[in-house]
C-alpha cells in the first residue's frame, strides 16, 4: 500500500526543469511491478543521466524498502531530501514520511520520531503521520504521548474502522490489549448503525465475539459484495469457532474461482497445519512463496514453510531454511528458538 501511494505521487512529478525523467518513470514502473533490483539499477542510471535526483533517489529508497534493506532506504531518502528544492512541497512531505518509516524499520526509533515531528508541524491533518508516530512511541513505552497521537490519528481519519483496528493491533502488540479493546467497544457503541456488515464483522472479530463476527461477515458475503478481505476474515472467524475444515474449504473455493492471493495461500496452509495435513500445508505455503506480490506475507510464509517441513520430519531441510531465514530476519525470536530445536534433531 505504501509503495502504491508513493508511486502515484511520484508520477505526478516526472518532469522537472523542462526535461522528461524517462528513467525515473521506468524505475517507478519496475517498483510497481515489484521488480526492485532492476528498479535500483534504473534509478542509478537516471541519476547518471542527469534526471531529477530528488525523484530518482526517492524511487531508489522505495525499491530498497521493497527489498527490506532499510539502511540503504534511509540513505536514499536522505539523498532525495538533499536534492530537494528550497520550498517544501507534498513530495518532500512524502519523502520524510517514508524516511521515518525506513528509520523505524531499521531500528532508529528516536530518529523516526524526530522526522515525524517535522512533518506533523507542517501537515497537521495526516492520520498516517500521527498513527506511525504513536505506534513508535507505544513501542518505546511512552504510553501517554502515544495515546495522544493515536487519538489524533483516529480523529483525522474520521473514526474509520480500519484506523480503529490498526490502533487496537498496536496496543495489543505492545501489551495494552484492554486499552485497545476500548477503541473497539466505542466503535460498536457509537457507530454501529453507520457500519457495513463487513465493518461490524471485523470489529466483533477483534472483540473475540466470533458468533456475531460470523453472522455479519456471512451477511456481507451473501450480499454479493464479498472480496478477499472479507473472505479472509470469515475464514479466520470459522477457525476461531473451531471449524478449520470449513475455513479451508472457503479458502480453496476462493483460490479456485479468483486470482490467487499469497495471503489466502498462507491462511489455507495454517488451516491444513491445524488439521494435521502437513503435506497440503507445505504445498499451500510454497504456492504463496511462488507468487509475485507476496511481500506483505513473505516473512510469515517463509517461517510457516520451515514449520511445515519440521512437522513432515524433514529436519535437515527445515534447519537449512531456518538458517537462511535468520540471515534475513535476525530479530525473530521464534525463529531462534526453532533453530535451536532443529539443531537437536
Amino acid at each position: 500500500m505504501a509503495v502504491c501511494a508513493m508511486t502515484a505521487a511520484v508520477f505526478l512529478g516526472l518532469t522537472a526543469c523542462g526535461r522528461e525523467n524517462t528513467q525515473v518513470a521506468a524505475g517507478m514502473n519496475q517498483v510497481a511491478a515489484l521488480d526492485y533490483n532492476n528498479a535500483i539499477t534504473t534509478f542509478e542510471s537516471a541519476i547518471e543521466q542527469g534526471e531529477d535526483k530528488e525523484l530518482a533517489y526517492r524511487g531508489e529508497g522505495m525499491a530498497y524498502m521493497g527489498l527490506m534493506d532499510y539502511e540503504n532506504a534511509v540513505a536514499a531518502f536522505e539523498n532525495a531530501l538533499g536534492n530537494a528544492g528550497m520550498f517544501p512541497s507534498d513530495v518532500e512531505t512524502d519523502i520524510n514520511y517514508y524516511l521515518a518509516t525506513a528509520q523505524y524499520k531499521a531500528g532508529m526509533k528516536e530518529e523516526a520520531v524526530s522526522t515525524l515531528d517535522a512533518i506533523a508541524d507542517l501537515k497537521q491533518k495526516r492520520p498516517d503521520v500521527y498513527f506511525l508516530r504513536g505506534s513508535i512511541k507505544m513501542e518505546m513505552d511512552d504510553v501517554s504521548h502515544a495515546t495522544e497521537d493515536l487519538n489524533l490519528a483516529l480523529y483525522y481519519a474520521n473514526h474509520d474502522t480500519d484506523m480503529t483496528i490498526r490502533i487496537y493491533q498496536v496496543m495489543e502488540r505492545c501489551g495494552h490489549k484492554d486499552e485497545g479493546r476500548a477503541y473497539l467497544t466505542s466503535a460498536i457503541e457509537d457507530r454501529l448503525s453507520e457500519m457495513s456488515d463487513y465493518e461490524k464483522g471485523i470489529i466483533y472479530f477483534y472483540l473475540e465475539d466470533y458468533e456475531n463476527a460470523r453472522d455479519n461477515l456471512e451477511a456481507f458475503r451473501g450480499s454479493g459484495k464479498g472480496d478477499a478481505d472479507a473472505l479472509l476474515m470469515l475464514g479466520r472467524t470459522y477457525e476461531q469457532l473451531g471449524d478449520s475444515n470449513y475455513a479451508a474449504g472457503l479458502y480453496q473455493k476462493y483460490l479456485a474461482e479468483n486470482d490467487p492471493e499469497a495471503r489466502i495461500w498462507n491462511q489455507l496452509g495454517l488451516c491444513k497445519c491445524r488439521t494435521g495435513e502437513y503435506a497440503d500445508a507445505l504445498t499451500a505455503f510454497n504456492s504463496g512463496l511462488a507468487m509475485e506480490g507476496n511481500a506483505s506475507v513473505l516473512q510469515e510464509l517463509k517461517f510457516n514453510q520451515i514449520v511445515a517441513y519440521e512437522y513432515l520430519g524433514d529436519f535437515a531441510k527445515a534447519a537449512q531454511l531456518c538458517r537462511d531465514y535468520m540471515t534475513q530476519y535476525p530479530d525473530h525470536e521464534a525463529a531462534r528458538r526453532e533453530y535451536t530445536f532443529l539443531q537437536t534433531r
